[in-house]
């Protein structure tokens, strides 16, 4: 590696690299992000290496390990250039094939493309598909293209090159007035102008200052910091050591979540590729300005999000929020300026200094500039990242980027912005997925998470369940939060019980305002949300819940019951065999019955009856009690 010493260099090495680069006749692009590689990917890479070898094609077909494509249902995906093929849910026992047919005869194989499960269409090319379409991949497109161990990939897309620009062609001033002008928000969940933020910390004179990267990425169900860093690891550090030239700090540290192995591993590789080129440490890329970043391993607290409680992580402390102010701009990490931005934040600042914040700021809406990326999973066809301007509706990313409902069943809900955001219902759709309308509605933009619910959710059910996270998850410091969750979790396991009481509602809503009100770190603040706005859109189901002591959804155990319908039981013994308790009993072709009081309501014989008979049903409501009943006088008469 050759440490560069100015502009030109940088320029002179992307070409010279380039020029030097094999030229493959095709590549094939293995996505083996965490998520592709737990499904398989890494035997897929072992696979087409030995089979490149033994046909000796080692050098026309070349052979690119990146991170996560994105489509994360379809792993472990490739994508074969030139011809942009994509190729779904491969095994090792597939790469032959590939190799034989598309590799070598430039044949596509049917099986292996995209079929849209509610069209039947079927798509070879990987930007044809919807899920890829209907996006704005911004920030995750060089996940494609980037081998993130590899810092000539990066630099070979003008990797570097904002920064040098930043460095010798602009001053701190005009790099945050940039930032400001383009309208970038942090995209850690507060939404805080990001150039405002940086303007703040600046005016505070000090020897000493700090720049963080916020990669502690609690939410269930997020992982969109996780895929940068994995995918696309150098686009942070630079935008962190712009940051830094903005800021006047001398030291960074990116605090990544210690459950995030590959991202560890990878940002470590990228540190130190970025020190031996000369973009860390002294008198970078032959300039003035020195900076160094270091990485510390959160110890997987969800608190430790929370910007002060990450501070105090960091300093050796246990992870307890600090009422601010002082905020960190003014007394941060060792009492010194300090600003924390989030990974996806940090990587938006390289793209904006080389875009220009015009072309930025024309994408989203007014107030809520560029594009977001989401963790879009739960009960929808198409999981994984999307990445989409600002301002889209949210019937455009369920729908069109999704591809709708599992199994064809109906949308329910959306809960955005983690466990502490609230639920969307079916006739908030046409909602615009921006930091204000989000708010409006009574959820948040959070870092991203995006949980799809059908049907078949029960919300009071989802309400306990985000309750009961984050009251584990709350640091117990304050009493709002530490006493007041718990009481909001055992109102709302009462109610999923059966034993809710008509005053439970009204209790749920003023405590749930007292939590945020009193709450010290946005935790507690927002940690009600999930029950707020379940009250407020379904608020049907917990009178249903408390006065019928029936769940629509048929989810809470306590308020449901199996039951073998007498005339469609054709006796065939396989609810019979599969029951964990021996609960059911009957003889071959002769009617089963289930036995209520040692039924543990686990689904097995729902799941195990042939679809052609569906004999076994779930009851809630008048219909179970009167089933109870019954079984109740036939025990009685024995």
């Amino acid at each position: 590696m050759q440490k560069i010493n100015n502009p030109e260099q940088l320029i002179e090495w992307k070409q010279n690299v380039l020029s030097k680069r094999p030229l493959y006749k095709k590549t094939i692009v293995v996505s083996s992000g965490t998520c592709g590689q737990a499904s398989g990917s890494l035997q897929i890479i072992e696979a087409l290496k030995h089979e490149l070898e033994k046909r000796n094609l080692e050098k026309t077909i070349g052979i690119k390990i990146t991170g996560c494509h994105g489509f994360c249902e379809l792993e472990p995906n490739i994508i074969i250039y030139p011809g942009d093929i994509f190729y779904k849910k491969l095994e090792s026992k597939n790469i032959q094939k590939v190799v034989e047919e598309t590799i070598l005869k430039d044949k596509i194989i049917p099986s292996f493309i995209y079929e849209d499960s509610r069209t039947g269409k079927k798509f070879s090319q990987q930007k044809e598909i919807p899920f890829y379409k209907k996006q704005m991949r911004v920030l995750t497109e060089n996940n494609l293209k980037v081998d993130p161990t590899n810092i000539e990939d990066y630099l070979a897309l003008d990797g570097y090159q904002a920064l040098a620009n930043v460095l010798f062609n602009m001053t701190s001033e005009e790099v945050i007035a940039e930032i400001k002008d383009s309208g970038l928000r942090g995209r850690g969940g507060g939404g805080f102008p990001t150039g405002k933020k940086w303007e703040i910390c600046r005016e505070f004179e000090s020897e000493t200052k700090y720049i963080i990267c916020n990669a502690d990425e609690g939410d269930p169900g997020a992982y969109m910091d996780r895929s940068l860093l994995e995918g696309n690891p150098h686009s942070v550090i630079e935008g962190m050591i712009i940051g830094a030239y903005a800021i006047g700090a001398s030291e960074g540290i990116i605090y990544v979540r210690g459950e995030y192995p590959l991202a560890v591993k990878h940002v470590r590789i990228v540190l130190e590729q970025a020190k031996k080129f000369g973009f860390l440490g002294k008198s970078i890329i032959g300039s003035e300005f020195q900076f160094d970043i270091h990485m510390i391993q959160g110890a997987g607290a969800f608190v430790s999000g929370e910007e002060t409680s990450l501070m105090a992580s960091i300093e050796g402390r246990r992870a307890f929020p600090s009422q601010r102010p002082p905020y960190p701009a003014q007394e941060g990490l060792w009492g010194k300026p300090t600003n924390i931005n989030n990974v996806e934040t940090w990587a938006n600042v390289p793209l904006i200094i080389n875009k220009g914040a015009e072309w930025y700021s024309e994408i989203g809406t007014k107030n809520s500039k560029g594009t977001k990326i989401f963790s879009l999973v739960g009960k929808i066809n198409n999981t994984g990242l999307v990445e989409v301007p600002m301002g889209i509706k949210l019937r455009e990313i369920i729908n069109n980027i999704g591809g709708g409902i599992k199994d064809n069943k109906k949308f329910k809900a959306v809960q955005t912005g983690g466990p502490s955001g609230g639920c969307i219902p079916a006739d908030k759709l046409d909602l615009s997925i921006d930091f204000e309308s989000l708010t409006k509605v009574g959820s948040m933009m959070g870092s991203g998470g995006m949980i799809v619910m059908d049907e078949d959710t029960c919300m009071i059910d989802v309400a306990r369940y985000f309750l009961n996270f984050t009251q584990e998850e709350s640091c117990g410091k304050c009493v709002p939060c530490r006493i007041g969750t718990r009481q909001l979790v055992d109102i709302l396991t009462r109610i999923t019980k059966g034993k809710g009481d008509k005053k439970d509602i009204e209790k749920l809503t003023d405590l749930s305002r007292s939590i945020k009100d009193g709450s010290l770190c946005a935790l507690g603040q927002t940690a009600p949300n999930p029950v707020l706005t379940t009250i407020r859109y379904f608020r049907d189901e917990y009178e249903a819940h408390i006065k019928e002591k029936s769940c629509p959804a048929l989810v809470c155990k306590d308020l449901i019951i199996y039951y073998i319908e007498p005339e469609k039981c054709v006796g065939c013994l396989l609810c019979l065999k599969d029951c964990p308790v021996d609960a059911i009993s009957g003889e071959r072709k002769k009617v089963h019955v289930i036995d209520q009081e040692l039924c543990i309501k686990c689904g097995a014989c729902l799941e195990v009856c042939p679809p052609k008979v569906s004999a076994v049903s779930k009851y809630t409501g008048n219909k179970r009690d009167r089933i109870l009943e019954k079984a109740s006088r036939q025990r009685v008469k024995k």
